[in-house]
């Protein structure tokens, strides 16, 4: 049902969308000791892949739902994709972000013409937040991660390489709510030739590993971490794709995201946000299983607050 589900979502969604390039670098390579193919939605409308799956939750909605707007609670892309993809259909978009948000974001939401209302930075004040606005305006409630349609869209970045590169043997992606890795997996046993994905996570935000460790979803204990893009958690939809079908999810530190994220910049000359740089921080760190390889990496996004660079 997914492969007919991922298929149709492409068709939908691909004239609103960035056909993103796959970048190769030999001295990449043999820093991994492997082929490796990088996957830019750094170069994705808005700077990341939740443009795809922003887009196909809207479209999906009927005349009578889009009238009345969207709703989301986001402090950094979805909030941006859900605002862009919302102005790109003329539809308006309601976007709940914690006081503490960094301003370069809230002042992309508004430059997308996203309407902010800012809560306490909590999980719980966020979700309440939104509630009143879906109960007051009408709005439809999007989930930056935990929506079916949000998963099968960021599920596209995955066919798009396998299109590109049909034999890869591992695809590698960060792990923060699940929507990408849940699409990515799903894209990856549909359109792929027995070919296992991975995630990348921080040991300060864990809760995929814990989960897929105990069986069921764990909370955060800690969300200290410079890949601000991954400190939220798993929802009950994307968890029994991620047990399904990601082979593994792999720790990395902080200095080891901020080693791969230098020389991603460095060595290709591209700019990726600490939350990207996880999945090949991955890759190093468990390079010797993986020797001669093909392997995918999908670098999620290249929304950068250059005051904070880590290096």
């Amino acid at each position: 049902m997914e492969k007919i589900e991922l298929i149709n979502c492409y068709k939908r969604i691909s004239s609103y969308i960035h056909r993103t390039p796959v970048l190769t670098s030999r001295m990449m390579n043999e820093i991994a000791n492997a082929d490796l193919y990088f996957k830019c939605e750094n170069f994705q409308k808005m700077g990341a892949f939740k443009m795809r799956g922003a887009i196909n939750a809207i479209l999906q909605l009927s005349e009578s739902e889009r009238e009345k707007g969207v709703v989301t609670h986001s402090s950094g892309n979805f909030a941006q994709a859900l605002s862009l993809a919302a102005q790109n259909l003329g539809v308006k978009a309601y976007i709940v972000m914690p006081s503490t948000a960094p301003q370069v974001k809230k002042d992309a939401v508004k430059g997308y013409g996203g309407e902010i209302l800012e809560c306490e930075p909590t999980v719980a004040a966020s979700e309440k937040a939104a509630k009143k606005i879906e109960i007051n305006k009408g709005a439809s409630f999007i989930h930056p991660s935990n929506d079916i349609d949000v998963i099968l869209g960021q599920g596209t970045a995955c066919m798009e390489l396998l299109e590109d590169y049909p034999d890869l043997d591992f695809i590698f992606t960060p792990v923060g709510g699940g929507g990408l890795i849940g699409g990515t997996a799903l894209s990856a046993h549909f359109f792929g030739r027995n070919c296992n994905v991975m995630g990348g996570e921080p040991f300060e935000a864990d809760d995929a590993y814990r989960s897929i460790k105990s069986g069921k979803i764990e909370s955060n204990k800690t969300t200290n971490t410079i890949a601000d893009g991954l400190k939220t958690q798993l929802g009950d939809i994307n968890f029994p794709i991620i047990q399904k079908y990601v082979t593994k999810i792999i720790r990395v530190t902080e200095g080891e995201i901020i080693i791969a994220m230098k020389l991603i910049w460095e060595r290709m000359k591209i700019i990726v946000e600490p939350s990207s740089a996880v999945a090949f921080a991955a890759i190093l760190k468990t390079k010797n299983m993986y020797s001669g390889k093909k392997i995918g990496v999908i670098l999620s996004g290249g929304n950068v607050d250059l005051s904070k660079l880590p290096f």
